[in-house]
């Protein structure tokens, strides 16, 4: 069922999900200043393109919540507010309630992307 619900996703948005995250690490790795917000960046746009099965973890420390801040504020509202757009539309039938979830779980990484990590 994850790898179906993989190639559904990926299908039916995924790709532009991670597409807006490559692009995003690309506009953050113009600067020097950047750099580590476009390696986070390039980091996540592997999941975002197949969510299923993969599990974040949430850690880190103040410069981790410095860095989630700073991202806060030029990057990660906007992105958020459009994967939680995404997920209400989801919810309007029972099969796309699965991808909700999936939305809701890559709306808290545009939120918080620093001190997160990956688990398959």
């Amino acid at each position: 069922m994850r790898t179906l619900g993989n190639i559904i996703w990926f299908i039916c948005g995924g790709w532009a999900n991670g597409l807006a995250w490559f692009l995003a690490g690309v506009v953050c790795c113009i600067t020097v200043i950047g750099i580590p917000f476009g390696l986070q960046c390039f980091k996540f746009a592997s999941i975002t393109m197949m969510p299923f099965k993969k599990d974040i973890e949430y850690g880190g420390g103040p410069v981790s919540l410095l860095a989630n801040i700073i991202w806060l504020i030029f990057i990660g509202v906007e992105m958020a507010a459009a994967n939680l757009i995404a997920a209400v539309l989801c919810c309007i039938s029972i099969i796309g309630i699965p991808f909700a979830g999936q939305f809701v779980k890559i709306a808290k990484l545009w939120l918080m992307p620093f001190g997160a990590d990956i688990e398959q």
